[in-house]
């Protein structure tokens, strides 16, 4: 922050001088109310960004069957579907020069494994409404012809991958921020990392003068054009090559049971990370809900299934998602963990292994079985 005023000209010169924020809050509410001053940078149609508040303190998991341990500052999104988190922090405050940022990778680490699309939609829609502002309104300013649960679908999958920005704010930006900042930024292939210095000044009465100053640009524009977010959603044809060339002839065979019976009977959506993955949704009581991922994992190697609970419970009830474990076959890996989503109450993303669903007899066609009956049912629980 710079210590000379600013001159306003109108009918008089009017100096105004720099003032701190009073209060952390008062900061955060600033930028919960006014986002597009972070609004740097554009889409990948080259439209502007204008970033949408997901939630203010969206609280971050440490494993999938846990309460939050830990409170983010504001959680936007964008129409492309990236996610942006933003930690802000008064230069009064001395975590801003390195603490900071521990606890920004420790947000973004596990909020990658642990925000399923349906509690995003969900916070998004709770923030609409504790704003007063109708959600159709909200969805109609960047959906296009998206529906809200594949948009949040993207989302999801955009975390997954790694594709996020980071955003530090502060009134002043120390030179051990930046210089953490533009080092993060040359390193981290798919996530843009950024520090945004916001000096106020003020004038007579409530006239204020807001100044971003965005550092960490430079590092992002020198980063490889293949490091950049991709917009290539993965296809059936790209699945099937995978399986082809990764997969044992039996996990191949289970793979493909999967996806056919989800093509037949609902519908396949790609996902946009840079390992192969595709989600199933099946229509329920007049609902496209999403019900697994199939994801096939590089570095380490790894091929699993993972069933949405968190959106089965908030598309439909509890009540149905409980019904639904109890259908599901019994598979010792995968039983576990649906025994900490019951007590849980059924908000988390249970994985298994294709080679643990392989070891036991007729465990897909259970699978398949325990969808089925959730199709068939009609009502949805209030």
């Amino acid at each position: 922050m710079t210590d000379e005023p600013v001159f306003v000209l109108g009918a008089d010169l009017q100096a105004l001088e720099p003032a701190v924020f009073e209060t952390e809050a008062e900061f955060q509410e600033l930028l919960a109310r006014h986002p597009r001053m972070l609004d740097f940078g554009s889409l990948a149609d080259g439209q502007p960004l204008r970033l949408v508040l997901v939630a203010r303190e969206m609280g971050v998991a440490t494993s999938a069957d846990s309460a939050p341990a830990y409170w983010l500052d504001h959680l936007f999104v964008d129409a492309d579907g990236v996610p942006t988190l933003v930690e802000v922090k008064r230069a009064s405050d001395t975590r801003i020069r390195r603490e900071v940022v521990g606890q920004m990778l420790d947000y973004a680490a596990n909020g990658a494994r642990y925000w399923p699309g349906a509690l995003l939609q969900r916070s998004f829609e709770e923030t609409c409404v504790a704003d007063g502002r109708p959600v159709e309104e909200a969805y109609g300013e960047f959906l296009g012809d998206r529906s809200p649960q594949d948009f949040w679908a993207t989302v999801e999958e955009r975390l997954a991958a790694g594709q996020m920005r980071l955003l530090f704010v502060a009134d002043r930006i120390p030179l051990e921020l930046r210089a953490i900042v533009e080092f993060l930024n040359r390193q981290m292939r798919l996530t843009d990392v950024y520090a945004v210095e916001l000096t106020q000044y003020r004038g007579n009465g409530d006239l204020r003068v807001l100044v971003p100053r965005v550092h960490g640009e430079v590092a992002t524009a020198a980063k490889s054009p293949s490091g950049r977010r991709s917009t290539h959603r993965t296809t059936r044809a790209d699945m099937d090559v995978a399986l082809r060339t990764r997969l044992a002839p039996q996990l191949r065979q289970l793979a493909t049971a999967l996806l056919d019976h989800a093509a037949a009977k609902g519908r396949l959506e790609g996902g946009y990370a840079t390992y192969p993955s595709m989600s199933a949704y099946y229509p329920v009581a007049g609902r496209q809900v999403p019900i697994w991922t199939l994801s096939l994992y590089d570095n380490p190697p790894k091929e699993e299934l993972a069933f949405s609970f968190g959106s089965v419970t908030h598309h439909l009830s509890p009540d149905r998602a409980a019904e639904f474990a109890q259908s599901l076959p019994t598979v010792a890996e995968l039983e576990k963990k649906l025994e900490v989503q019951r007590q849980k109450g059924y908000k988390g993303w249970p994985s298994v292994a294709l080679s643990a669903l392989a070891a036991e007899p007729a465990a897909v066609e259970g699978i398949l079985a325990a969808i089925q009956q959730l199709m068939d049912s009609r009502e949805v629980s209030a």
